[in-house]
């Protein structure tokens, strides 16, 4: 897309088939994975299995090509915590890290995503991570319920920004996912994305059909290099390279 260029919008009769769709799919994984929990038959490999054909088929939607840069040759190290950190001013930015990186990942979102009829029992069953910003105490109740999930072998993603940024700009970080990296001792791999907001930006059902978005994996940041009183040096520095893989100002 050329400099300054504003990328086509579908209409929206169009639009509302690419959501239809999208609900469809999203339903096609969502009720299963409630039904194997309740039956006691979850398996993680059967989730990490329904994700990925989620994930390839919202970005088939909309034609999203996924073009994966990995400069350093960065692997996700097993059998310690991970965590995946990123930019984040799209909904398709959620598939395509899917689509990008190795492993069980599961995303922290927020809870009131889970008090969704359906849908919220679903991201339960399937091992995402509440957080609620709200309430400081039931932050902290988060927070350790996610450290058990790392523990158990999940790769938790976070974005730091705590919400879609509505300009494409990294909004300053919140501080939680940087005390679980802390208390953890977690590797942090920044990514940066770009082009996903063209598709579809926040807040927004205008899509943009047939683009490519660019995921660039960055160098492991050892949050264990770290304490509690040099946070936010870590916070700098997981924020610099974010902003460089993304190509943001």
């Amino acid at each position: 897309m050329a400099k300054g260029s504003e990328p086509r919008r579908v209409g929206r009769a169009r639009a509302l088939w690419i959501i239809l769709r999208s609900v469809a799919v999203t339903l096609a994984i969502t009720i299963p994975t409630v039904a194997d929990v309740h039956r006691g038959r979850y398996r993680r490999e059967d989730g990490d299995r329904r994700l990925d054909w989620w994930s390839r088929r919202l970005l088939a939607f909309v034609g999203l090509r996924c073009r994966v840069e990995n400069p350093h040759g960065t692997v996700v190290p097993k059998g310690r915590p991970v965590i995946i950190m990123s930019n984040h001013s799209s909904l398709y930015d959620i598939p395509l890290v899917f689509q990008s990186l190795p492993g069980s990942i599961r995303m922290l979102t927020k809870r009131e995503l889970f008090r969704v009829p359906i849908w919220g029992r679903g991201l339960a069953a399937g091992e995402f991570v509440a957080i609620d910003r709200r309430d400081r105490a039931q932050a902290i109740r988060d927070l350790a319920a996610a450290r058990l999930k790392m523990e158990s072998g999940i790769v938790l993603w976070i974005a730091p920004e705590g919400t879609r940024s509505r300009d494409g700009r990294l909004r300053p970080f919140k501080k939680g996912g940087f005390m679980l990296a802390l208390e953890t001792g977690a590797t942090i791999i920044p990514v940066g994305i770009r082009g996903a907001r063209d598709v579809l930006p926040a807040r927004s059902l205008r899509f943009a059909p047939g683009r490519e978005a660019t995921v660039t994996i960055g160098r492991p940041i050892e949050a264990s290099r770290y304490t509690l009183e040099t946070r936010d040096r870590l916070m700098a520095e997981v924020e610099r390279e974010i902003r460089t893989l993304a190509a943001l100002p």
